[in-house]
């Protein structure tokens, strides 16, 4: 193409798209062409182990249930609120309150600043006392690990060779992160690892069972209810969504789409982003990016409805939405209902038109006001204990051995 011809092609994006259109096309053309897709890998090829030669040892004794266990988590560094490490933190929190001592693993693929990462953690998460450690530098030192993702998994495979107890806390089926491709088929078999695994929810234990051929531990979802909870003296006028366009798996173009044709419908009432923040929206939104938990309540405590969109497991923000009195718009899956057993949930199909028409169908309710209160009244009063009872009684389990 000739550098004349270039120039008509960008003018011609500029007229029909405008500048950003053409930002976006040469960003595109340069991510192609400076292969900027192998970013997205989250392993070095080198961690990356052999199953058909993992050989992992274990211990040849077993401690006594007097003695305290020190166990290590590997995991990818947290950003701040992560709503995953947010539940696996407080799997840790819990373990530590049994009288153990843990230890974090970090693997950063991208070799960012691990002072920085700790800070986050003492930040966002100040009840976990554990230690904090380069994975690079390796695994050891610890009677028990977990994985907390496929890539942990691997490196936890591959890094964690000493003897110790190897468990797997499963919080998504990840292989439906991606398309069938290289990461599907390594995510899937981070389950053949030979980890002991901890299914969180029997959505994510059906499609282990179904697709990998391994039967979890099961333990289930909670909300902490101490923080999503009715405010007094709140006005619900709007509708929320939790916005990630950068994980497919949170559906935010079929969101965009249902929330464009809501607003079409019902052009006075308000619409509310949190998560990250969204440009060429073609609606008017209030974006107020990443959220404090009592910040997000706030919030749902403003909202009639809210878009709760998840593809590989149900969602942690439709419970929460719940317990504030905010009904969730929920997509329909295979398996999800069985972890949202709830009569307030607008479940619809992940279709846009089906989306907006059960977001139109909450905000029209004559007694929206009622529902709110006997949503919140409906959710499960227990909080995390459950999960985190289930998660340190299998793990002294697996290293004590069952009484």
């Amino acid at each position: 193409m000739t550098l004349v011809s270039k120039g008509v092609k960008a003018a011609r994006i500029i007229r029909t798209d405008g500048p950003r259109g053409l930002a976006q096309r040469l960003t595109r053309y340069a991510y192609g062409r400076l292969d900027a897709a192998s970013l997205d890998q989250p392993l070095f090829d080198d961690d990356i182990p052999d199953l058909r030669r993992l050989d992992l040892v274990v211990p040849q004794h077993r401690p006594p249930r007097t003695q305290p266990l020190r166990i290590g988590w590997v995991m990818t560094p947290p950003q701040a609120g992560s709503g995953g490490h947010t539940t696996l933190f407080r799997m840790i929190e819990a373990v530590e309150q049994a009288g153990h001592q843990c230890d974090l693993f970090l693997y950063d693929r991208y070799g960012g600043d691990a002072r920085e990462h700790e800070r986050v953690i003492r930040d966002w998460w100040p009840n976990i006392r554990a230690g904090v450690h380069d994975a690079a530098a390796g695994i050891s030192g610890v009677d028990a690990c977990v994985a907390s993702s496929w890539d942990s998994a691997h490196v936890l495979a591959r890094r964690g060779t000493s003897p110790m107890r190897r468990l797997y806390f499963v919080q998504d089926f990840e292989p439906y992160f991606y398309p069938r491709g290289s990461m599907y088929s390594l995510a899937e078999d981070s389950y053949r690892l030979g980890f002991r695994t901890i299914a969180l929810g029997e959505m994510v234990a059906r499609l282990l069972r179904s697709e990998v051929g391994i039967s979890p531990d099961v333990t289930e979802f909670g909300c902490d209810t101490s923080v999503y909870r009715p405010l007094p003296d709140r006005v619900r006028t709007g509708v929320v969504l939790y916005a990630r366009p950068d994980v497919p798996r949170r559906g935010f173009w079929l969101a965009r789409l249902a929330l464009q044709q809501f607003h079409e419908r019902h052009p006075d009432v308000d619409i509310h982003l949190f998560g990250s923040e969204v440009t060429g929206l073609p609606f008017p939104a209030t974006q107020h990016g990443r959220l404090s938990p009592a910040e997000l309540n706030e919030l749902y405590n403003s909202s009639i409805a809210g878009l709760a969109m998840s593809f590989t497991n149900i969602s942690l923000v439709a419970e929460e939405m719940l317990a504030a009195g905010t009904i969730p718009v929920v997509n329909d899956l295979v398996h999800a209902r069985a972890d949202l057993v709830n009569d307030h949930v607008a479940w619809a199909n992940a279709t846009p038109h089906s989306l907006a028409a059960a977001l139109s169908a909450v905000v029209t309710r004559p007694d929206g006001n009622d529902a709110a209160r006997a949503a919140s009244e409906s959710v499960r009063q227990f909080g995390w204990s459950r999960a985190q009872s289930d998660t340190v009684r299998i793990l002294e389990d697996e290293v004590y051995g069952t009484r």
